[in-house]
């Protein structure tokens, strides 16, 4: 999740009877949706010893602090880990992942019925998921093909807060409504919900 450390795992096999060193380089960049990478967050190197058929372990943490200041608005990290099996002619084994962060800031809450010219007030929570305040915290909420932009006040680390958004529909069936939060930290958390609106 957005805002919280990274912890992976990865799993090394020696499948065959003979004792085995493998040498692990391991990278992860941010990078965009093209998988155009934007900045180098971790370089580590480590050996491993592995006996007849045994399996090991290798455990990476990726703090915020390392990443959160570099991430793009697509949220990707790219993980890579190269293993090299010593005495083996240079046998190489190349292991990617791509990490998308999640977002869990934006709740919208519906009345349980919403009726054409009737007004309608909506709940709308976000939340601050960094272990650091956040400031020019802006809310664009996006409805029936208009955007009303709200100002909001800071919030502290990981603080939730919420406001209440009135409006009218003015013709029955579905309609969306698309919620973006931005701050100085990070931008574009996007909420979205399809309301129902029944006849009046």
């Amino acid at each position: 999740v957005f805002g919280k450390d990274i912890n992976l795992i990865l799993v090394l096999s020696n499948l065959s009877s003979d004792r085995k060193s493998v040498r692990v380089d391991m990278s992860a960049s941010t990078i965009l949706y093209t998988r155009r990478a934007v900045a180098e967050i971790l370089k580590a190197a480590t050996s491993v010893e592995l006996g007849p058929k045994q399996g090991k372990q290798i455990r990476v943490k990726i703090p915020y602090t390392h990443y959160g200041k570099y991430l793009t608005t697509d949220k990707r990290i790219q993980v890579t880990a190269l293993c090299e099996v010593m005495r083996m002619h240079g046998l190489k084994l190349l292991v990617e992942k791509t990490i998308i962060l999640e977002d869990t800031n934006i709740i919208i809450k519906l009345p349980r019925r919403v009726v054409v010219n009737k007004a309608v007030s909506l709940e709308i929570s976000y939340a601050n998921p960094l272990p650091e305040p956040v400031s020019r915290c802006v809310l664009l909420v996006t409805l029936m093909n208009q955007q009303v932009k709200i100002n909001l006040a800071r919030l502290a680390p990981r603080e939730r807060s919420k406001i209440y958004f009135e409006f009218t529909p003015r013709r029955a069936g579905p309609l969306q409504l698309q919620v973006d939060f931005s701050c100085d930290k990070f931008s574009h958390v996007k909420g979205f919900v399809t309301i129902a609106v029944a006849p009046a």
